[in-house]
């Protein structure tokens, strides 16, 4: 049969792949992936704001790329993604640099040195639209040639991108402010700290306008209070895949300013979910993928799951790497596992303590609920082991009738519901509470007591501390106003 070698008008191509759907995190992660593939030590990025008419840079210290490379690399599509990866290889279409780079400006230069020689090449959106052809400058221009500098050393290569119409609005009426520009930095700053962490933790080197990027693990390496779950090791279409579930501590373990930062990018409740990592970068974060709605009571787990990247059909990954779909092969598997350390992030929810990993139910001494659960459901049960029920079996006389109301009051107060929806359990630096708050306090403190059962100062502070209307109030601040208000002989057995 006949055919006829059709070339798409590059102007509405252009156009198209400028909207392939990056933001501005993103698109930076994913050039910052050529440099690790170059085995770049350091990547350092400049952004510039100049009014609005500034600039992008990355620069790093890799292997460089020959003429033919640096042609290979400007080029859309250099890249078969039905092609084996080398190991440890992020790049995926060969479409990365280029469409990351459209996302955020109309002009791409690159220097790049290898042995020694250097190449560069230019891309300009606009003399691209203007002449509807696929024309690559194979010079920089010389405007920017002083601002975009030199590679040192004897390799490594140089990104440049300016006319940053998608990233601050240059050419448009809607120019970001500067304070606006920077925020945008900051969250970038953010973002790769969690993207890349495992390399940062390896020893690679990234900075921001000088500033040193650091490790967010997820997972709070180091943190002793952690729950590291079995490490389990499935396969996906007869490639391994390996995951490791975590179930992090309470929230009231930290003090105000780790907690904010334990809570990531997008705060506690949203980070919750499955960690996807290929070749050591995270391509996806807090998403149960549709197996479990996002609550409060599961906010403490994040499941790690590895692959490489000779699995990326089986996963779907998309041009950007940050977008994948989970496998029917492994949904299954996935299911099951989040589902058992979500009952246990349940459990120290309610009762701010170590779950077993036998699926034991845990029982407060003081607290009126318990997590009852089996294979279909998971519904709540009034505490039958409470002391203050127990004192009432053991002692039926009038004194019955005021400790039954004593336990119906922390029934009232306890309910699982209220204690859920805290907005904030975090110990705070220094605390200032109403009169009414103190007052009651005091109160309930004095009932506690009064049930003559053993009970110490510690105890009764972390009960109260639970009860609905007071789960923003630091522990030691309740035990402070016991220890000074409660007549100590009300609490003589403390």
């Amino acid at each position: 049969m006949a055919t006829i070698q059709t070339q798409p008008n590059a102007a509405p191509v252009i156009q198209a792949l400028r909207s392939i759907g990056y933001n501005a995190q993103t698109a930076i992660a994913d050039i910052a992936d050529n440099s690790v593939d170059a085995k770049a030590q350091y990547i350092h990025i400049e952004f510039e704001y100049e009014m609005g008419n500034g600039y992008i840079k990355i620069e790093d210290n890799g292997t460089g790329m020959t003429d033919a490379e640096i042609q290979q690399a400007m080029t859309f599509g250099s890249k078969d993604p039905r092609e084996k990866r080398a190991k440890e290889e992020l790049g995926r279409f060969g479409m990365g640099l280029k469409t990351a780079s459209f996302s955020m400006g109309k002009r791409l230069c690159i220097i790049t040195k290898k042995d020694g020689k250097i190449s560069e090449r230019c891309w300009d959106l606009d003399y691209v639209s203007d002449k509807n052809e696929w024309l690559l400058f194979t010079t920089i221009p010389n405007e920017i040639r002083n601002k975009i500098g030199q590679v040192e050393g004897n390799s490594g290569t140089i990104v440049f991108i300016d006319r940053l119409d998608r990233f601050c609005g240059f050419g448009t009426h809607k120019v970001l402010k500067k304070d606006s520009y920077y925020s945008k930095v900051k969250r970038i700053h953010r973002y790769l700290e969690m993207v890349f962490h495992v390399m940062l933790e390896k020893g690679l080197l990234i900075t921001i306008n000088g500033n040193a990027l650091y490790p967010w693990n997820p997972f709070l390496q180091g943190n002793t209070r952690r729950i590291e779950g079995e490490e389990q090791m499935i396969k996906v279409n007869k490639k391994l895949v390996k995951i490791t579930p975590y179930v992090l501590p309470h929230p009231s373990t930290f003090n105000q300013a780790d907690y904010k930062h334990a809570g990531g990018v997008k705060g506690w409740r949203d980070q919750q979910g499955f960690y996807i990592y290929r070749e050591n970068r995270m391509v996806s974060f807090g998403d149960w993928f549709g197996m479990f709605p996002k609550d409060v009571p599961s906010e403490l787990v994040r499941i790690k799951i590895e692959f490489s990247n000779e699995a990326d059909d089986d996963w779907k990954i998309d041009v950007k790497k940050s977008t994948i779909s989970v496998p029917d092969e492994a949904r299954e598997d996935l299911q099951s596992i989040a589902k058992f350390y979500r009952k246990i992030s349940q459990e120290m929810m309610l009762y701010r303590t170590k779950a077993t990993r036998t699926g034991e139910k845990i029982k407060g001494t003081l607290n009126t609920w318990e997590l009852s659960t089996d294979d279909v459901n998971s519904s709540y049960i009034l505490n039958r082991t409470h002391p203050v029920i127990t004192e009432i079996l053991k002692i039926v006389d009038s004194d019955a009738r005021r400790k039954l109301n004593v336990y119906l009051k922390l029934v009232e107060l306890g309910s699982p519901n209220n204690l859920l929806k805290t907005a904030n359990m975090v110990k705070k630096e220094v605390q200032q509470i109403d009169e009414k708050s103190k007052k009651l306090i005091i109160d309930y403190a004095e009932v506690l007591f009064s049930t003559g059962i053993e009970l110490d100062i510690d105890k009764v502070a972390e009960t109260i501390s639970m009860m609905a209307g007071f789960e923003g109030i630091e522990i030691h601040t309740i035990k402070t106003i016991i220890e000074k208000e409660v007549d100590i002989d009300v609490s003589s057995n403390t």
